[in-house]
């Protein structure tokens, strides 16, 4: 009655309602149902996190259907509550994954969330314990199966745009195809500068007073920086994050090496207990330990986004192609640190400087053993007035053009090496 493909679905949902009884049997008896207090989704190409917060860890069994394409996630002792009603208002129309959502009941005592999906996706799912503001938190990552590699895609062009130079004479006119060879121009060699944007998604980093988020300012920032860069004839930027959504911070080195990036450069606006510090700053790796009690302060803070942002332990990142290698750090930091004194002076003309030196401290963000990387605090976000500042194009401008002229200075003073090819791995 079925056929073969209706026989298939049947067999996989009698499967996946025999294992629900073995999953939630672990609830333990009289413990108290959880109410689900928040629902979020972020979407974008490279991944859709779902993330549902609740008053205590969720008990869930997570399942696909094919044919229309569907991820299944069951519930137990959960009751629909008003954030679950409106996470289909939350899908957006350009999610790459995720065309909608339906909630219902599908048995007693078991709450039953479809996913209406645009195409096959590899889901991954695990529980977040509470931390900071956050309480109890299921997420689910949602990676498609053909995935989007802004990397693959960014060197792609970048090829393109040196093949096109390399077949202009020195006047602008093109060769034909019987040139003579040395006649035609080489390929240049593009600058590559990696542009980090702070937190995302589930991360907000630090929240000023006046309810401005820093991803959205680091963001912000950094597109403004790429524009700048890439108006340049010999220098080239990539966003390591491009959109409202979450990136370990390992992953945002891995994307850095992968591209071969020449220097690395993390935006950030920082954040203090007391609401009167001001002022950029420029930081660099130390492997001796942080150069004041602030700067270790900073980087425990700006570490830990992993644990806010929430990083799934039991399955490797999927951008990890093979672990950094702990190597000797001393001649990237000398490079850094030349790389931030430059960037600080520009800064200190658009801006006060928290302090008049390059600090140095943990970062986990700045390890990349072969990639020269600063972390720029543009100015604090607690501090009502710097807030404002943060919140102003204008002033966001002021910013990149700020780090753009560090970057060249520093430039003009230590080229980088020539390099005969971009290659995806490290």
């Amino acid at each position: 009655m079925f056929g073969a493909t209706g026989n298939a679905l049947t067999f996989r949902w009698w499967q996946a309602t025999l294992l629900l009884g073995l999953l939630f049997f672990a609830l333990p008896a009289g413990a108290q149902n959880p109410e689900v207090t928040a629902a979020r989704i972020w979407p974008s190409q490279e991944y859709t996190r779902i993330t549902l917060e609740s008053s205590s860890p969720l008990q869930y069994h997570v399942f696909s259907l094919q044919e229309p394409e569907r991820l299944v996630v069951d519930l137990q002792g959960v009751d629909v509550t008003r954030p679950l009603r409106e996470l289909g208002d939350k899908v957006s129309a350009n999610d790459p994954q995720v065309e909608g959502v339906r909630i219902g009941h599908f048995k007693p005592g078991i709450l039953r969330l479809v996913f209406d999906l645009k195409s096959e996706v590899r889901p991954q799912a695990f529980r977040l314990a509470p931390i900071g503001d956050y309480g109890h938190r299921l997420v689910l990552d949602l990676y498609p199966t053909e995935a989007h590699d802004p990397l693959l895609a960014f060197l792609d062009k970048l090829d393109a745009e040196r093949a096109a130079a390399a077949t202009k004479s020195g006047d602008g006119s093109e060769h034909t195809a019987h040139a003579p060879p040395q006649s035609r121009k080489p390929a240049p060699r593009f600058i590559i500068i990696a542009i980090d944007p702070g937190h995302g998604g589930e991360d907000p980093g630090a929240i000023g007073r006046g309810g401005t988020h820093e991803k959205d300012v680091t963001l912000a920032i950094s597109r403004k920086l790429k524009q700048r860069i890439d108006r340049e004839s010999n220098m080239r930027a990539i966003l390591i994050r491009d959109g409202d959504y979450f990136i370990p911070l390992r992953t945002r080195v891995v994307k850095a090496r992968r591209v071969r990036a020449d220097l690395f450069v993390s935006i950030h606006a920082d954040a203090f207990v007391r609401p009167n510090a001001r002022g950029s700053s420029v930081f660099a790796l130390s492997e001796r330990g942080a150069t004041s009690e602030a700067a270790r302060w900073l980087a425990k803070t700006e570490n830990d986004a992993d644990l806010i942002g929430g990083v799934n332990l039991d399955v490797p990142d999927p951008y990890l192609k093979q672990t950094l290698l702990d190597l000797s750090q001393t001649a990237s930091i000398n490079d850094s640190l030349k790389l931030g004194r430059a960037v600080l002076d520009e800064l200190g003309a658009i801006n006060r400087l928290h302090k008049p030196h390059v600090e140095q401290a943990g970062f986990a963000v700045l390890k990349a053993p072969d990639i020269p990387s600063i972390l720029v605090e543009t100015a604090f976000i607690s501090n009502p007035r710097e807030e404002r500042k943060l919140r102003n194009r204008g002033y966001q401008e002021k910013i990149a053009e700020a780090i753009f002229s560090g970057i060249s200075r520093y430039l003009a003073k230590n080229p980088p090496l020539a390099r005969n090819r971009l290659v995806l791995n490290p």
